[in-house]
């Protein structure tokens, strides 16, 4: 697929161009800030299209789109009206309202979508979900994942990262999404949630940027009508911290740390065993720009994530 990029504000848009690269090619970017423009255009020696326009005007088949949250739902309507395919980093937009109108466009011009909801394609978390759908579990009533780094301690998320307008929040809706969309693949919607969010900026740099004050610690408990609990841990304070993912039924539990998988259950007898991990599946990006989508990262998905946000933050 001939590719080009939307917007360059997020962290992950130079991993999608150079996967798109590999796989097809990239005609050139678009991007609004000068300051981001230059260094990706140095980064990479892509053309920089002068307008959003040009860009939905060009021969790319394909749009990823690295804009920032704020705007995705008006960058994608735009886009789907060129007729052009979009893939865009999560969360769609910050609101249900808004995605409704990024589904319309997509219908309405029959374009493709995908949603970078990549965990979901990692051979631990699939492994995972295959112990839970074979019933060995019994009645799914907990999950948990943890999943941190250390980008406000270590002070190496830009500036941006921390702009309550352009982000919709912080840890939570930016690397706690993964929690939340695994959340989803595990045990559906949930019917409540209640957030605890706290500000530790425990590096001085940090600090001066994170002005809007967002959340760098964060913690976010959920119901479901089945009455499981799952609780999604994140943040941008801690260092080394595992990923982890447990689900416990009423006839047992699978628990992963990292890319090491075990279960225990009634039909090990009551033992841990190891479970072997399954065959690394294409992540979205590669989907996208291949052409060979696998459920899981459409617009479904990508709506049941913000609906989860909003919920989290109380909307």
């Amino acid at each position: 697929m001939k590719t080009a990029i939307y917007g360059v504000w997020h962290v992950h848009a130079p991993d999608y161009t150079r996967t798109a690269q590999r796989y097809g090619e990239v005609i050139g970017f678009y991007e609004p800030d000068d300051a981001l423009a230059k260094a990706f255009g140095d980064a990479f020696g892509l053309p920089r299209f002068e307008s959003a326009d040009d860009l939905l005007a060009s021969d790319a088949e394909g749009v990823i789109v690295c804009s920032a949250t704020n705007t995705h739902a008006d960058d994608m309507v735009k886009i789907a009206g060129a007729g052009k395919h979009i893939f865009t980093e999560k969360v769609l937009a910050l609101t249900d309202a808004d995605c409704a109108r990024v589904q319309e466009a997509v219908n309405a011009n029959g374009v493709t979508f995908t949603i970078s909801l990549f965990q979901k394609y990692l051979p631990a978390r699939q492994a995972v979900k295959e112990v839970c759908q074979s019933g060995e579990l019994g009645n799914v009533n907990y999950l948990r994942f943890r999943n941190c780094h250390s980008g406000s301690s270590g002070d190496w998320l830009p500036a941006h990262f921390y702009n309550r307008e352009q982000c919709g929040g912080g840890a939570m809706i930016d690397l706690g999404a993964h929690g939340m969309y695994l959340t989803h693949w595990i045990l559906g919607e949930p019917i409540t949630a209640k957030s605890a969010f706290t500000l530790c900026n425990q590096n001085p740099g940090a600090a001066q940027k994170n002005t809007d004050g967002v959340e760098d610690n964060a913690v976010t408990i959920m119901t479901f009508e089945n009455g499981a609990i799952a609780v999604n841990e994140t943040g941008f304070v801690s260092c080394c911290s595992p990923v982890i993912f447990e689900v416990h039924g009423d006839k047992g539990y699978v628990y992963m740390e990292g890319n090491r998988v075990i279960k225990c259950s009634q039909a090990t007898g009551g033992k841990q065993v190891e479970v072997e991990l399954p065959e690394a599946m294409p992540l979205p990006i590669e989907q996208f720009v291949s052409g060979n989508l696998l459920p899981g990262c459409g617009m479904d998905e990508a709506r049941a994530l913000t609906r989860a946000m909003e919920l989290a933050y109380g909307c």
